[in-house]
């Protein structure tokens, strides 16, 4: 399958008008017509079905932009990687990472490092455990933070030095909203918004038992849209602390769960991976931080 030919692809899947991509790719209409039909034929089902407004991407075809995108983003990073063989004076380092008020401390460290490498490019793609570690198993990131244990027949891993803590977003104005701490008799009454990841891992065991007595009406995996259903009232939300604006211009509030909960936090990366030199050296630099302040970490 031809690299160009996937990158037309994706520019008529983006733009839904096979005219304008061409405009884009400075190519004849015909030219990329031809192009599209001989992909379809070459994997044998069709990638387009037309509408009123453009080109709609068939089932098949969302599958292909999928696996297109990676392909392409794998090939660019390969790329760069060869290049950035030759020193380390530069290069782009791949990183993936959960939605975490504690990312600051891996910006820090990022600075730190570009003291004397100022050449290091860094590019951070958000997303949770099973979205990021997905992406590094596929090549497309060099190592990933993430929330929970680490598969560690899988990966190697070193904890992160901050743990987040889980709590309940409210209204200003809601009945929790005056309170210390929230048991989970405290939220049986009122609807409930959380992630799909924190509703099958730490919530539902600190529930227990009576964790199918909550009443999870709403799922998100950026904590912001969460907020914005909290203040329309729809639902109060169960979340890290830090993630959510509480100012009190925003009118809301943030308080803790009782029991406490925490969540660890590792970086991982793949067992026997190679690394470019600047980051090798970047993994290491933030390994020996991590271990300074660290209690529990694992390198093989």
């Amino acid at each position: 399958m031809d690299l160009k030919l996937l990158k037309n692809f994706l520019m008529v899947a983006r733009t839904g008008n096979m005219t304008r991509a061409a405009d884009m790719l400075f190519i004849t209409q015909s030219a990329l017509s031809k192009q599209m039909k001989e992909l379809e034929k070459e994997l044998g089902c069709s990638f387009f079905e037309r509408t009123g407004g453009g080109l709609k991407l068939t089932e098949q075809g969302l599958l292909l932009r999928k696996r297109a995108e990676d392909i392409v983003s794998l090939v660019d990073k390969t790329r760069h990687e060869f290049r950035d063989l030759e020193g380390i004076i530069g290069g782009d380092v791949h990183v993936g990472a959960p939605e975490t008020c504690h990312i600051d401390i891996f910006a820090r460290e990022l600075l730190a490092f570009r003291r004397k490498y100022p050449g290091l490019r860094c590019h951070v793609i958000s997303g949770m455990t099973e979205q990021v570690t997905e992406k590094m198993d596929g090549g497309l990131l060099d190592f990933v933070i993430i929330s929970g244990l680490p598969d560690t027949d899988r990966y190697n891993y070193i904890r992160y030095p901050a743990d987040d803590r889980w709590g309940t977003v409210v209204r200003r104005d809601h009945p929790l909203a005056a309170m210390e701490k929230i048991t989970i008799d405290d939220l049986l009454p009122y609807n409930i918004i959380i992630s799909t990841q924190g509703l099958s891992e730490e919530i539902s065991g600190w529930c227990g038992d009576r964790a199918s007595k909550l009443k999870v009406t709403d799922t998100v995996n950026l904590a912001y849209n969460g907020s914005r259903f909290v203040r329309e009232n729809i639902a109060v939300m169960l979340t890290y602390k830090g993630l959510v604006d509480t100012s009190e211009e925003n009118g809301l509030v943030w308080i803790p769960l009782y029991p406490d909960l925490s969540t660890p936090t590792y970086l991982i990366w793949r067992k026997f991976q190679i690394f470019t030199p600047i980051v090798g050296k970047f993994l290491e630099h933030l390994i020996t931080v991590f271990k300074n302040s660290s209690l529990d970490s694992h390198d093989k």
